[in-house]
């Protein structure tokens, strides 16, 4: 039997400190390798890539005279680019890859998303985010995106000072450096900031197509409401696991007072995930959400049961569409392969 919970009833709190040591690749990613990694023979430009990060990842075994630099004179901005940036598709290995150079490296060095490097500034403050980060190795930056005009100048200004302090940087991303941004708001305002950041960066480009998505164009069908508890108890009961069930719409309400960097606790504990009558969501900022939640699920690998509509309709074609895109169709990619998980038990 399972032992239920809700999302909907939990409301996680995150110390300054949990949010510092959290920085690390997702169990997911916890012990990937540059061997790991699988290219496929059609795209030479995925053992391009492994290559090129090897490489980068030599740099960081060299012994820096950082201290020396400190105590004579000041640091000294690094030759070259400070950082290296894989620019590619859904589901070409992105991640992958920007783990197995974490894990390749010696600390101290610091892995997170776009979005939990935000947070960061937000809770410590700016000048504190710098000095924390300063003293690192590696910065790795996943899934970066520009969403606001704010956002843009606060990376900039973070890149800049940790390539300065001799901090090395590694980003992924769906939008080359130069034109993040675009179609968000008026990028044409922020070039200087944006700039900056592009000429931080070796751009490595990964083409291929979506592995989550080879041979499977559309997600499993919903299950009907009668069928969820039989599927969870079939799925998850025989070893005594904890599932959050919630009707959708109050867990979409639910999200709107829990901040996005609480989402990885939110999930904390979590086994499995059972959603009543999923809907299409029609807000821009229920579905920014969203996207937060499917990757944070992803992350954890939690398999996912729903009834309603299909996560393919989860979003509206004008959002599927409109500036966000990219962020719609990496969530839709995900909850598609965590219900494969669950339904066929097809591994994400």
């Amino acid at each position: 039997m399972v032992q239920l919970e809700q999302l909907s009833a939990r409301t996680p709190s995150v110390s300054v400190d949990e949010l510092l040591t959290g920085f690390y690749p997702s169990p997911r990613f916890g012990s990937v390798s540059f061997a790991s990694y699988r290219p496929d023979p059609a795209q030479p430009s995925q053992s391009a890539a492994v290559r090129a990060l090897e490489r980068f990842a030599g740099t960081l075994h060299v012994p820096e005279a950082r201290g020396l630099r400190k105590l004579f004179g000041g640091a000294r901005k690094p030759e070259g680019k400070a950082g290296i940036y894989l620019d590619g598709g859904f589901g070409v290995g992105k991640t992958h890859l920007l783990a197995s150079l974490w894990h390749a490296v010696p600390g101290p060095k610091a892995f997170g998303t776009f979005v939990e490097y935000t947070n960061l500034v937000g809770a410590l403050s700016f000048r504190k985010t710098v000095d924390a980060l300063s003293g690192y190795k590696l910065v790795c930056i996943d899934e970066f995106e520009l969403d606001d005009p704010g956002d843009t100048v606060l990376m900039s200004r973070l890149m800049r000072e940790l390539a300065d302090a001799g901090v090395k940087l590694a980003a992924t991303s769906n939008t080359l450096p130069g034109s993040l941004g675009e179609g968000r708001f008026a990028a044409v305002d922020f070039q200087r900031e944006i700039q900056v950041l592009a000429d931080q960066f070796d751009v490595v480009r990964i083409d291929g197509e979506d592995y989550r998505h080879r041979g499977l164009p559309t997600p499993p069908s919903p299950l009907s409401n009668g069928d969820l508890e039989a599927a969870m108890e079939a799925e998850f009961g025989a070893d005594h696991k904890t599932v959050a069930m919630d009707d959708f719409g109050t867990l979409i309400d639910h999200l709107a007072g829990v901040h996005p960097s609480r989402y990885r606790q939110l999930i904390d504990g979590i086994d499995g995930v059972v959603w009543r009558d999923v809907e299409t969501i029609t807000e821009q900022s229920v579905a920014l959400r969203f996207v937060v939640l499917a990757d944070r699920l992803y992350d954890k690998d939690v398999p996912i049961l729903a009834s309603g509509v299909p996560f393919d309709q989860l979003f509206t074609a004008e959002m599927m569409a409109g500036g966000y895109l990219k962020k719609y169709f990496r969530a839709v990619s995900r909850l598609t392969a965590l219900a494969r998980e669950a339904q066929v038990h097809e591994p994400s």
